[in-house]
């Protein structure tokens, strides 16, 4: 199966590093690919158990589906994430 995710606190290829990375580590994701222009993320899962559990990653590393809550914790993990991000790539 394919999803696109609408995602928050999306800003530069920093950003898309890490969470293409880490997505990618999940078993039973694949084909991730990040749109900085759309605020997207897609990829390839196997079944919804990994769909949710890549949603709850995004949400750890800062970067929250459209529609749920944005608190000033998760924009600033956003931010670490995307320094760690530019660091790796």
């Amino acid at each position: 199966m394919n999803t696109t995710l609408a995602i928050q606190n999306l800003k530069c290829g920093g950003c898309a590093n890490t969470i293409t990375t880490r997505l990618s580590n999940i078993d039973g994701i694949d084909k991730v690919k990040v749109d900085n222009d759309t605020n997207t993320v897609s990829f390839g899962y196997t079944d919804e158990t990994i769909l949710n559990e890549a949603i709850n990653l995004l949400s750890k590393l800062g970067y929250p589906v459209e529609g749920e809550q944005n608190p000033l914790s998760k924009k600033a993990k956003s931010y670490v994430s995307c320094a760690v991000g530019r660091m790796n790539k």
